[in-house]
């Protein structure tokens, strides 16, 4: 799988964002224990999430994990303010045990349990990463569609669209 459409060189349109802002997610499954088979058959997956800025990247997390269908949690990270996942000089939000783990160079920014959406700066076409499960690797790219000012009434975050299957949190290669 592949990075989205998205280009790293997209110019980003700065928006001020506020707790009562709505953001619009489409969430990338880009790389993970996939199958060439589950591949051939779901050559795109997505999720669409709305998620309000009062909600943590903590709240993120578990929505994606939701939306991915997945079992057991693990460690994961957020990458934001780079060109995309993996990128080195991105900003990395984690949970507060990887603070204290040795070899995790450098320091996380903050602790995703009380970072909301609002405080991350986040624009209109932006891309940043999720790394989910640091020993099986499941990579995504997340893109910012849109912020709206002022979230309709609703309960949030949720998952407004789906394309493709959710993968097996472990794949047999049998």
């Amino acid at each position: 799988m592949a990075k989205t459409k998205k280009s790293e060189n997209v110019p980003k349109k700065v928006v001020n964002s506020s707790a009562n802002a709505l953001y619009v997610l489409d969430v990338f499954l880009i790389d993970g224990p996939i199958t060439e088979e589950f591949i051939a058959n779901n050559p795109e997956v997505s999720r669409t999430i709305e998620i309000k800025g009062s909600n943590t990247l903590e709240e993120l997390h578990k929505i994606i994990f939701k939306a991915f269908d997945r079992e057991e949690e693990h460690m994961y990270e957020f990458q934001i303010g780079g060109n995309g996942p993996q990128d080195p000089n991105a900003r990395r939000y984690g949970l507060k045990q990887a603070f204290s783990s040795s070899g995790l160079t450098p320091t996380p920014t903050g602790d995703v349990s009380n970072t909301s959406i609002a405080e991350v700066g986040l624009s209109i076409d932006e891309a940043f990463g999720y790394w989910f499960d640091f020993g099986d690797d499941w990579w995504h790219q997340i893109d910012v569609t849109n912020i709206l000012d002022q979230a309709p009434t609703g309960k949030y975050p949720r998952i407004t669209k789906r394309v493709g299957a959710s993968p097996p949190q472990y794949a047999d290669f049998d």
